[in-house]
Protein backbone atom coordinates (compact mmCIF):
# COMPACT_ATOMS: atom_id res chain seq x y z
CA UNK A 1 0.00 0.00 0.00
CA UNK A 2 1.26 3.37 -0.68
CA UNK A 3 0.13 7.23 -0.37
CA UNK A 4 -0.92 8.63 -3.38
CA UNK A 5 -0.75 12.65 -3.70
CA UNK A 6 0.12 15.30 -6.37
CA UNK A 7 2.84 17.21 -6.92
CA UNK A 8 2.22 20.76 -8.62
CA UNK A 9 4.59 23.13 -9.57
CA UNK A 10 1.69 26.24 -9.33
CA UNK A 11 3.18 27.70 -13.12
CA UNK A 12 1.08 30.34 -14.45
CA UNK A 13 1.49 31.94 -17.88
CA UNK A 14 -0.51 34.76 -19.55
CA UNK A 15 -0.95 32.31 -22.78
CA UNK A 16 -4.71 31.53 -24.42
CA UNK A 17 -2.65 28.23 -23.96
CA UNK A 18 -2.77 28.19 -20.34
CA UNK A 19 -5.78 27.55 -17.60
CA UNK A 20 -3.66 29.56 -15.43
CA UNK A 21 -3.05 33.21 -16.86
CA UNK A 22 -2.52 34.53 -13.61
CA UNK A 23 -1.12 33.99 -10.05
CA UNK A 24 -5.25 34.22 -8.38
CA UNK A 25 -5.75 31.26 -11.19
CA UNK A 26 -3.07 28.99 -9.80
CA UNK A 27 -4.31 30.12 -6.32
CA UNK A 28 -7.91 29.31 -6.47
CA UNK A 29 -7.35 26.59 -8.96
CA UNK A 30 -4.83 24.61 -6.76
CA UNK A 31 -7.56 24.76 -3.38
CA UNK A 32 -10.17 23.25 -6.34
CA UNK A 33 -7.76 20.77 -7.07
CA UNK A 34 -6.72 20.00 -3.64
CA UNK A 35 -10.53 19.46 -3.06
CA UNK A 36 -11.20 17.57 -5.39
CA UNK A 37 -8.39 15.12 -4.98
CA UNK A 38 -9.58 14.39 -1.61
CA UNK A 39 -12.73 13.65 -3.36
CA UNK A 40 -11.03 10.99 -5.55
CA UNK A 41 -9.54 9.31 -2.68
CA UNK A 42 -5.69 10.30 -3.20
CA UNK A 43 -4.08 11.12 -0.42
CA UNK A 44 -1.63 14.07 -0.78
CA UNK A 45 -1.52 17.63 -2.19
CA UNK A 46 1.94 18.84 -2.27
CA UNK A 47 3.43 22.18 -4.12
CA UNK A 48 6.21 23.77 -5.13
CA UNK A 49 7.68 26.53 -3.80
CA UNK A 50 9.83 29.31 -5.96
CA UNK A 51 10.83 32.54 -5.46
CA UNK A 52 10.83 35.65 -8.36
CA UNK A 53 9.29 32.97 -11.02
CA UNK A 54 5.43 32.91 -11.78
CA UNK A 55 4.92 30.12 -9.74
CA UNK A 56 3.56 29.30 -6.37
CA UNK A 57 5.98 30.68 -3.62
CA UNK A 58 4.97 31.95 -0.20
CA UNK A 59 3.01 28.64 0.56
CA UNK A 60 1.03 28.99 4.27
CA UNK A 61 -1.90 31.29 2.88
CA UNK A 62 -2.69 28.22 0.14
CA UNK A 63 -1.43 25.57 2.96
CA UNK A 64 -4.21 26.87 5.34
CA UNK A 65 -6.79 27.29 2.46
CA UNK A 66 -6.79 23.43 1.30
CA UNK A 67 -6.36 22.87 5.45
CA UNK A 68 -10.00 24.66 5.93
CA UNK A 69 -11.32 23.30 3.08
CA UNK A 70 -10.41 19.98 3.25
CA UNK A 71 -10.55 16.87 6.05
CA UNK A 72 -8.96 14.31 5.16
CA UNK A 73 -5.81 14.95 2.69
CA UNK A 74 -2.27 15.73 3.81
CA UNK A 75 -1.03 19.10 2.71
CA UNK A 76 2.34 20.12 2.24
CA UNK A 77 5.33 21.33 0.30
CA UNK A 78 8.22 19.87 -1.83
CA UNK A 79 9.85 22.04 -1.23
CA UNK A 80 10.83 25.35 0.69
CA UNK A 81 13.95 26.64 0.06
CA UNK A 82 15.28 27.07 3.39
CA UNK A 83 18.02 29.82 2.42
CA UNK A 84 15.19 32.87 2.10
CA UNK A 85 13.66 31.53 5.40
CA UNK A 86 12.80 33.50 9.16
CA UNK A 87 13.08 29.95 10.70
CA UNK A 88 10.84 31.96 13.63
CA UNK A 89 8.70 33.27 11.69
CA UNK A 90 7.79 30.07 9.91
CA UNK A 91 7.28 28.18 12.90
CA UNK A 92 4.70 30.50 13.78
CA UNK A 93 3.19 30.49 9.94
CA UNK A 94 3.56 26.50 10.23
CA UNK A 95 2.08 25.96 13.73
CA UNK A 96 -1.25 27.96 12.39
CA UNK A 97 -1.60 26.31 8.86
CA UNK A 98 -1.48 23.27 10.42
CA UNK A 99 -3.99 24.23 13.30
CA UNK A 100 -5.98 24.84 10.65
CA UNK A 101 -5.59 21.52 8.92
CA UNK A 102 -6.16 19.60 11.82
CA UNK A 103 -2.72 18.17 11.82
CA UNK A 104 -2.28 17.61 8.50
CA UNK A 105 0.86 19.21 7.33
CA UNK A 106 3.73 17.35 5.94
CA UNK A 107 6.75 20.32 4.67
CA UNK A 108 9.08 19.62 2.62
CA UNK A 109 12.11 22.14 2.93
CA UNK A 110 15.83 21.71 1.44
CA UNK A 111 18.58 23.56 0.57
CA UNK A 112 17.15 25.06 -2.86
CA UNK A 113 17.49 24.59 -6.05
CA UNK A 114 18.94 26.99 -8.89
CA UNK A 115 16.83 30.01 -8.81
CA UNK A 116 15.55 32.81 -11.02
CA UNK A 117 18.00 35.54 -9.67
CA UNK A 118 21.53 35.86 -8.69
CA UNK A 119 21.39 34.88 -4.89
CA UNK A 120 17.39 35.48 -4.29
CA UNK A 121 17.77 35.37 -0.75
CA UNK A 122 19.90 38.06 -0.10
CA UNK A 123 17.01 40.43 -1.65
CA UNK A 124 15.15 38.41 1.42
CA UNK A 125 17.83 40.09 3.69
CA UNK A 126 20.02 36.83 4.48
CA UNK A 127 23.88 36.16 4.05
CA UNK A 128 25.86 33.25 4.70
CA UNK A 129 28.25 34.23 7.19
CA UNK A 130 31.89 34.40 6.69
CA UNK A 131 33.34 31.04 5.28
CA UNK A 132 29.94 29.45 4.46
CA UNK A 133 28.11 28.80 1.77
CA UNK A 134 24.17 29.52 0.99
CA UNK A 135 24.39 25.33 1.80
CA UNK A 136 25.46 26.36 5.32
CA UNK A 137 23.49 29.11 5.97
CA UNK A 138 20.28 26.36 4.66
CA UNK A 139 20.81 23.91 7.20
CA UNK A 140 21.65 26.39 10.04
CA UNK A 141 18.18 28.06 8.87
CA UNK A 142 16.50 24.01 9.14
CA UNK A 143 18.49 23.29 12.38
CA UNK A 144 17.05 26.15 14.16
CA UNK A 145 13.84 25.42 12.58
CA UNK A 146 13.27 22.36 13.64
CA UNK A 147 14.59 22.82 17.42
CA UNK A 148 11.79 25.67 17.76
CA UNK A 149 9.14 22.98 16.44
CA UNK A 150 9.77 21.31 19.48
CA UNK A 151 7.86 23.57 21.51
CA UNK A 152 10.38 24.28 24.50
CA UNK A 153 10.47 27.51 25.41
CA UNK A 154 13.84 30.02 25.31
CA UNK A 155 12.13 33.14 25.29
CA UNK A 156 12.97 35.26 28.89
CA UNK A 157 9.35 36.82 29.43
CA UNK A 158 9.21 40.87 29.60
CA UNK A 159 8.87 42.03 33.62
CA UNK A 160 6.01 43.74 32.67
CA UNK A 161 4.08 42.23 30.01
CA UNK A 162 1.15 43.49 28.20
CA UNK A 163 -0.47 40.11 29.16
CA UNK A 164 -0.08 37.60 31.66
CA UNK A 165 2.44 34.85 30.85
CA UNK A 166 2.76 31.08 31.87
CA UNK A 167 5.35 30.44 33.84
CA UNK A 168 8.73 29.79 32.73
CA UNK A 169 10.46 30.64 29.45
CA UNK A 170 8.29 31.27 26.18
CA UNK A 171 8.19 29.20 23.10
CA UNK A 172 7.03 30.49 19.96
CA UNK A 173 3.39 30.33 19.33
CA UNK A 174 0.98 29.30 18.20
CA UNK A 175 2.78 25.69 18.82
CA UNK A 176 1.45 22.50 16.75
CA UNK A 177 2.18 19.25 18.60
CA UNK A 178 3.48 16.03 15.91
CA UNK A 179 4.41 19.23 13.22
CA UNK A 180 8.39 18.26 14.09
CA UNK A 181 8.19 14.79 13.31
CA UNK A 182 6.07 15.96 9.85
CA UNK A 183 9.02 17.86 8.58
CA UNK A 184 10.64 16.38 5.39
CA UNK A 185 14.00 17.28 3.76
CA UNK A 186 14.19 17.75 -0.07
CA UNK A 187 17.71 15.59 -0.86
CA UNK A 188 19.77 15.71 -3.98
CA UNK A 189 22.21 13.26 -2.88
CA UNK A 190 23.23 9.89 -0.54
CA UNK A 191 25.18 12.26 1.73
CA UNK A 192 22.56 14.76 2.48
CA UNK A 193 19.62 12.02 2.68
CA UNK A 194 22.14 10.51 4.99
CA UNK A 195 22.10 13.80 6.65
CA UNK A 196 18.35 14.56 6.99
CA UNK A 197 17.84 11.21 8.86
CA UNK A 198 20.54 11.76 11.74
CA UNK A 199 18.30 15.45 12.08
CA UNK A 200 14.88 13.09 12.16
CA UNK A 201 13.84 14.47 9.20
CA UNK A 202 11.74 12.42 6.88
CA UNK A 203 12.75 11.71 3.54
CA UNK A 204 11.57 13.51 0.23
CA UNK A 205 13.45 12.90 -3.09
CA UNK A 206 12.70 14.26 -6.85
CA UNK A 207 12.60 13.14 -10.27
CA UNK A 208 16.72 14.24 -9.99
CA UNK A 209 19.21 13.60 -7.87
CA UNK A 210 23.36 14.20 -8.09
CA UNK A 211 24.70 11.50 -10.15
CA UNK A 212 26.26 9.19 -8.06
CA UNK A 213 27.94 6.36 -10.20
CA UNK A 214 26.20 5.64 -13.20
CA UNK A 215 23.20 3.42 -12.75
CA UNK A 216 19.75 4.22 -14.11
CA UNK A 217 18.28 6.86 -11.98
CA UNK A 218 15.50 4.64 -10.22
CA UNK A 219 18.38 2.14 -8.62
CA UNK A 220 20.86 5.19 -7.43
CA UNK A 221 16.99 6.32 -6.02
CA UNK A 222 16.86 3.34 -4.35
CA UNK A 223 20.32 3.41 -2.91
CA UNK A 224 19.89 6.64 -1.53
CA UNK A 225 16.92 5.79 0.13
CA UNK A 226 18.40 2.83 1.38
CA UNK A 227 20.78 4.94 3.17
CA UNK A 228 18.88 7.02 4.47
CA UNK A 229 16.83 4.23 6.09
CA UNK A 230 20.25 2.81 7.67
CA UNK A 231 21.30 6.17 8.93
CA UNK A 232 17.67 6.58 10.36
CA UNK A 233 18.27 3.46 12.49
CA UNK A 234 21.91 4.15 13.39
CA UNK A 235 20.39 7.50 14.87
CA UNK A 236 18.65 6.00 17.18
CA UNK A 237 14.82 7.75 16.28
CA UNK A 238 11.98 5.55 17.70
CA UNK A 239 9.15 6.23 15.21
CA UNK A 240 9.54 5.32 11.92
CA UNK A 241 10.28 7.68 8.89
CA UNK A 242 8.60 8.54 5.47
CA UNK A 243 10.09 8.71 2.23
CA UNK A 244 8.54 10.14 -0.87
CA UNK A 245 9.45 9.90 -4.59
CA UNK A 246 7.58 11.97 -6.97
CA UNK A 247 7.56 11.35 -11.02
CA UNK A 248 5.40 12.02 -13.73
CA UNK A 249 3.04 9.35 -14.70
CA UNK A 250 0.46 9.96 -17.27
CA UNK A 251 -2.48 6.79 -18.32
CA UNK A 252 -3.47 7.19 -21.67
CA UNK A 253 -6.86 6.61 -21.88
CA UNK A 254 -8.26 9.13 -24.28
CA UNK A 255 -7.11 11.00 -27.20
CA UNK A 256 -6.49 13.86 -25.34
CA UNK A 257 -3.86 11.98 -23.15
CA UNK A 258 -2.38 10.80 -26.11
CA UNK A 259 -2.03 13.36 -27.71
CA UNK A 260 -0.32 16.03 -24.99
CA UNK A 261 1.56 13.43 -23.15
CA UNK A 262 2.25 10.53 -26.22
CA UNK A 263 5.52 11.05 -26.87
CA UNK A 264 6.53 10.98 -23.44
CA UNK A 265 6.03 6.92 -23.66
CA UNK A 266 9.67 7.29 -25.13
CA UNK A 267 11.13 8.85 -22.40
CA UNK A 268 14.49 7.53 -20.89
CA UNK A 269 16.40 9.29 -17.94
CA UNK A 270 18.66 12.10 -19.04
CA UNK A 271 21.98 13.73 -17.61
CA UNK A 272 22.44 17.51 -17.16
CA UNK A 273 23.78 20.16 -15.07
CA UNK A 274 21.96 22.16 -12.09
CA UNK A 275 24.53 23.35 -9.53
CA UNK A 276 27.81 24.33 -11.18
CA UNK A 277 30.27 21.46 -11.98
CA UNK A 278 27.98 18.72 -10.43
CA UNK A 279 26.43 16.18 -13.01
CA UNK A 280 22.90 15.31 -12.13
CA UNK A 281 20.66 12.25 -13.13
CA UNK A 282 16.99 13.24 -14.22
CA UNK A 283 14.43 10.31 -14.47
CA UNK A 284 12.53 9.96 -16.92
CA UNK A 285 8.54 10.14 -17.78
CA UNK A 286 5.41 7.28 -17.53
CA UNK A 287 3.06 7.78 -20.24
CA UNK A 288 1.75 4.56 -21.71
CA UNK A 289 -1.70 2.98 -21.43
CA UNK A 290 -2.66 1.49 -17.93
CA UNK A 291 -1.30 -2.51 -18.63
CA UNK A 292 2.19 -0.93 -20.12
CA UNK A 293 2.65 1.50 -16.98
CA UNK A 294 1.59 -1.50 -14.59
CA UNK A 295 4.40 -3.06 -15.88
CA UNK A 296 7.06 -0.52 -16.24
CA UNK A 297 6.44 1.33 -12.85
CA UNK A 298 6.55 -2.68 -11.04
CA UNK A 299 10.44 -2.43 -12.34
CA UNK A 300 10.77 1.21 -10.53
CA UNK A 301 12.69 -0.19 -7.53
CA UNK A 302 12.61 3.42 -5.77
CA UNK A 303 8.97 3.54 -5.87
CA UNK A 304 8.91 0.31 -4.44
CA UNK A 305 10.99 1.52 -1.70
CA UNK A 306 9.15 4.43 -0.91
CA UNK A 307 5.73 4.77 1.02
CA UNK A 308 4.67 7.91 -0.81
CA UNK A 309 4.89 8.44 -4.61
CA UNK A 310 3.77 12.25 -5.53
CA UNK A 311 2.54 12.35 -9.03
CA UNK A 312 3.49 15.54 -10.80
CA UNK A 313 0.76 17.34 -12.41
CA UNK A 314 0.66 19.78 -15.52
CA UNK A 315 -1.67 22.49 -13.67
CA UNK A 316 -1.85 25.08 -16.87
CA UNK A 317 -4.12 22.32 -18.28
CA UNK A 318 -6.35 23.29 -15.25
CA UNK A 319 -8.70 21.44 -12.52
CA UNK A 320 -10.55 19.10 -14.43
CA UNK A 321 -7.89 17.72 -16.72
CA UNK A 322 -5.47 17.18 -13.57
CA UNK A 323 -8.58 15.27 -11.72
CA UNK A 324 -9.11 13.16 -14.84
CA UNK A 325 -4.80 12.58 -14.87
CA UNK A 326 -5.26 11.47 -10.58
CA UNK A 327 -8.53 9.35 -11.25
CA UNK A 328 -6.32 7.19 -14.15
CA UNK A 329 -3.99 6.49 -11.88
CA UNK A 330 -5.86 6.00 -8.51
CA UNK A 331 -7.97 3.64 -10.89
CA UNK A 332 -6.21 1.84 -13.62
CA UNK A 333 -2.52 1.86 -12.62
CA UNK A 334 -2.47 1.83 -8.55
CA UNK A 335 -4.58 -1.19 -7.87
CA UNK A 336 -2.92 -3.26 -10.20
CA UNK A 337 0.78 -2.65 -8.51
CA UNK A 338 -0.93 -3.15 -4.64
CA UNK A 339 -0.91 0.10 -4.08
CA UNK A 340 -4.69 0.65 -3.36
Amino acid sequence: MKKIGFLSFGHWTDSPHSQTRSAADTLLQSIDLAVAAEELGADGAYFRVHHFARQLASPFPLLAAIGAKTDRIEIGTGVIDMRYENPMYMVEDAGAADLIAGGRLQLGISRGSPEQVVDGWRHFGYQPAEGQTDADMARMHTELFLKVLEGGGFAEPAPRPMFPNPPGLLRVEPHAPGLRDRIWWGAGSNGTAVWAAKQGMNLMSSTLKFDEGGAPFHVQQADQIRAFRKAWTEAGWEHEPRVSVSRSIFALTTDLDRAYFGADGRSTDSIGFIDGPNKAIFGRSYAAEPDVLVEQLAEDEAIAEADTLLLTVPNQLGVEFNVHVLENILTHVAPALGWR
